[in-house]
């Protein structure tokens, strides 16, 4: 009979082997990438669709210029709570057969005339993340309309996908595009950028409605048009792109002019001073220490002040 400790010992070798070699080639690719990429460059048609098409797209006049204290501090409350809602989220999905699970108290302001569903304390921490992911993303769109900032992420002319291609090649190629990212984003940025706020976005708030319990209980309608199967492989392939996108948006920005960026990013200034760096600092000295802090046990102590916890035996 195995036992678990037999069981681990031979699983944990599998991992490591799968990394042993995912890791060199994923290497392997990207130095082939940068070598086809500074091969395709010195083509006489891309280095004339290039000179064409710099990488950046043509801008309305009425785009502003520049980066307002409001967004800095949005950005980096953005980044703080995805990171919550993409842990609690793999928690949720990786957690077999979860034993704390809490349950809603039906009383005050919050009382609803159907009985409370019960959910997973990490799915209750999931939901409290992303609530507030929600609400900072909803202030967000307000303030972008509100001061114009919207016109520096979204397209308004048809060159920005032939702009787009060339600042990838510029990219793949490491002969970084031009800095202009206080004035405007280039092509590509301006196309990652709308992705992730008008499309990814959305669509993370759409399935993840779509997912919750209550909803799914009581709008059984839904499935026809909408079936549960159907938003869980969409929340997830959502999740995904999060985290490449953050891979790979904060490779870039470390590695394209790290303080310049990071005060356009955190600080609203548009110097190559330390400003940016010891705010992003401070930051990841916060988040970590609510990531070690947030455990079960303080999960569970905060979760029973609005519902019922109840410990089932695995």
């Amino acid at each position: 009979m195995t036992t678990g400790a037999s069981r681990l010992s031979l699983v944990r070798p599998n991992r490591w082997f799968w990394l042993a070699w995912v890791v060199p080639a994923v290497l392997v690719t990207l130095a082939l990438v940068v070598l086809a990429a500074n091969g395709i460059r010195g083509l006489p048609q891309v280095e004339s669709f290039m000179r064409s098409y710099p990488g950046v797209s043509t801008h309305l006049a009425a785009t502003p210029v520049g980066i307002p204290a409001w967004l800095a501090w949005q950005h980096g409350l953005n980044a703080f709570f995805i990171l919550f809602v993409i842990r609690t989220g793999w928690q949720v999905r990786t957690t077999k057969r979860p034993s704390i699970f809490w349950t809603r108290t039906n009383t005050g302001l919050f009382r609803t005339k159907n009985p409370p569903i019960r959910i997973t304390l990490n799915l209750w921490q999931h939901i409290v993340f992303d609530t507030l992911w929600a609400v900072n993303g909803i202030l967000f769109y307000v303030l972008l309309f509100a001061t114009g900032q919207w016109l520096r992420l979204v397209p308004t002319n048809w060159d920005v996908f032939p702009n787009a291609v060339s600042a990838g090649l510029q990219y793949a190629s490491l002969n970084w595009p031009t800095g202009t990212g206080w004035v405007h984003y280039n092509a590509l940025q301006m196309l990652s950028y709308f992705v992730v706020v008008f499309i990814a976005a959305p669509i993370a708030l759409v399935t993840g409605l779509r997912m919750s319990p209550g909803l799914s209980a009581r709008f059984r309608r839904l499935d026809r048009v909408f079936p549960l199967p159907v938003a869980r492989k969409l929340h997830f392939a959502v999740l995904i792109f999060f985290v490449a996108f953050i891979v790979i948006h904060v490779t870039l920005v470390l590695t394209t002019g790290a303080r310049a960026n990071l005060n356009h990013m955190y600080a609203a200034r548009n110097d190559d001073g330390w400003t940016g760096v010891w705010v992003v600092v401070a930051a990841l000295l916060v988040t970590a220490g609510i990531w070690a802090g947030v455990r079960p046990a303080v999960v569970r102590a905060i979760a029973a002040r609005s519902g019922r916890i109840i410990h089932r035996k695995r």
